[in-house]
C-alpha cells in the first residue's frame, strides 16, 4: 500500500511538472522545453542552407540527437506520468510529440530522409502548448473562444467571397478569352481572379483590354476592403467584456490530460475525475 501511495506520489508530481505551469518547476520545464524546441527548429533551418550544412554537418547531426534524445525522454514522461496513456499517446498535441521525434530514428534504417525535415520543423507546434504558462493563458484562451464564435461568420464570409471569385474569373473570361492574354479559361479566370482579390497578383495572367484592365483595378481595390472583413469579426468577439469568467490556471487532468478548468474547480469538466492540486 505504502509502495503503491510513493508511485502515485510521484506520477502526480511528475504530472504537475510537465503538464502544469503553476509551480516553479512547472514554469523552469516549459521554459526550458521552449528553448530547446527553438534551438532544433533553429538547426532545421541552417541545416537547409547547403554551404553551412555541408560545413557543420557533424555538429548539426550530433545537436540534433541530443534534442532527439531529450524529447524522446519528455514523451516517455508524459506517458508515464498520465492515469491514462492513450488518451496523450492519440490527442493533437501527442501525436505532434511523435512525429516531431521519430524522424532522426528513421535516418538510422533509411537512407536520404531529407523530405522528412517537414516532420521535424513540426516540433514550432509545441510552442502553442508552452502558452499555456499563466500570464498568457487568459489571452489563448479569449482569442480561441473568439475563433470558435466567429466560425459560422467567417464560413458564411469565405463561400461569398469564393462565389464572387467564381462570377468575376468568368466575367474576365468573356472580356479576355479571345484576346491571348491568358484567360484560355474559367478555372485559370478563377485562379486569376482570386490572386487578385488577394492582392497577390503573381503577373502571370494579365487585362490587355482596356475593359479588362478597369474590371481588374475595381477587383483590386476591393481585394483590400475584402481582406480586414475577417480581422474584423475575430476582433469583435474578443472585444466582448467576457474575460472575467475565463480561467487563468493550467490545471490539467491526470487521467484523460484534459485543461483549461475553471480556477476552482475540483474535477475534470471531461472525465469527471478528481483534479491533482499541487
Amino acid at each position: 500500500m505504502s509502495k503503491q501511495k510513493s508511485n502515485s506520489s510521484w506520477r502526480n508530481q511528475l504530472h504537475e511538472i510537465i503538464y502544469e505551469a503553476d509551480t516553479p518547476a512547472g514554469k523552469f520545464f516549459d521554459l526550458s522545453l521552449l528553448v530547446v524546441i527553438l534551438l532544433s527548429i533553429v538547426l532545421v533551418m541552417l541545416e537547409s542552407i547547403e554551404p553551412i550544412g555541408t560545413k557543420y554537418a557533424l555538429i548539426f547531426n550530433s545537436l540534433e540527437w541530443i534534442i532527439t534524445v531529450l524529447f524522446s525522454l519528455e514523451y516517455i514522461a508524459r506517458i508515464v506520468c498520465v492515469k491514462k496513456p492513450r488518451a496523450y499517446i492519440f490527442s493533437f498535441y501527442g501525436i505532434v510529440d511523435f512525429l516531431s521525434t521519430v524522424p532522426k530514428y528513421i535516418s538510422l534504417f533509411v537512407v536520404g530522409t531529407n523530405s522528412l525535415l517537414a516532420l521535424r520543423a513540426l516540433r514550432l507546434l509545441r510552442v502553442f502548448r508552452i502558452l499555456k504558462l499563466t500570464r498568457f493563458i487568459g489571452e489563448s484562451t479569449n482569442f480561441g473562444r473568439a475563433l470558435k464564435r466567429s466560425k459560422i461568420k467567417i464560413a458564411v464570409f469565405l463561400s461569398f467571397v469564393l462565389v464572387l471569385c467564381i462570377i468575376l474569373g468568368t466575367v474576365m473570361y468573356l472580356v479576355e478569352g479571345d484576346k491571348n492574354s491568358g484567360f484560355t479559361s474559367i478555372p485559370r479566370s478563377v485562379y486569376w481572379a482570386i490572386v487578385t482579390l488577394t492582392t497577390v497578383g503573381y503577373g502571370d495572367i494579365a487585362p490587355i483590354s482596356a475593359l479588362g484592365q478597369f474590371i481588374a483595378s475595381l477587383i483590386m481595390i476591393l481585394g483590400y476592403g475584402i481582406i480586414a472583413i475577417p480581422t474584423g469579426i475575430v476582433t469583435s468577439e474578443m472585444s466582448r467584456k467576457e474575460r472575467k469568467n475565463i480561467p487563468k490556471n493550467t490545471q490539467s487532468c491526470s487521467s484523460c490530460t484534459e485543461s483549461y478548468h475553471a480556477d476552482d474547480a475540483q474535477f475534470c469538466h471531461k472525465c469527471g475525475l478528481p483534479l491533482h492540486h499541487g
